[in-house]
């Protein structure tokens, strides 16, 4: 038979806490932004999802899970996480940090489980769809069934 298929982090950790996903793999293709996976997969880019990391003016570290057709609206992103400020952490700094590279970073399986909140279209949907924390692979999991291993709030992070 074929190989066997590669598992990552976030699937085992799906699978340890009995949450049911599918997988999708397009390694192998030039894919890189969340636009460009989506078409590769032919999905929907309101409920494919990109996983933002960055830092509020305290130096608190926050995760914020937009869809991959939005911006991020720093404004919206400090106010929901009760800072002054907040930026983007800078590429070099994702790795050490969360264990993730720059395209395969997961809200799920990080060193350290940061505030993390999803734009709020996420409860709109049965399931939805995010990096599987590696390059080439995403999960498709329902946003109730992902509360049981990951806390995050839902609120509007978007720019207009």
């Amino acid at each position: 038979m074929g190989k066997k298929e590669e598992k990552t982090n976030v699937m085992r950790l799906l699978d340890q806490a009995k949450i049911e996903y599918k997988h999708y793999c397009y390694a192998g293709t030039d894919a890189v932004g969340g636009m460009e996976v989506v078409e590769v997969l032919h999905q929907d880019p309101d409920q494919a999802f990109k996983t933002l990391v960055t830092v509020g003016k305290s130096g608190e570290h926050y995760v914020f899970v937009i869809p991959v057709n939005q911006e991020l609206d720093l404004k919206k992103a400090a106010e929901a996480a009760g800072e002054k400020s907040i930026a983007m952490i800078k590429s070099k700094e994702l790795l050490p940090l969360t264990g993730y590279i720059h395209g395969g970073c997961s809200p799920l399986g990080m060193k350290k489980q940061f505030r993390t909140f999803f734009h709020q279209t996420a409860n709109g949907f049965e399931t939805i769809m995010f990096s599987a924390g590696k390059i080439g692979y995403q999960v498709e999991v329902s946003p109730e069934a992902l509360r049981k291993i990951l806390k995050y709030e839902t609120c509007d992070l978007v720019k207009e």
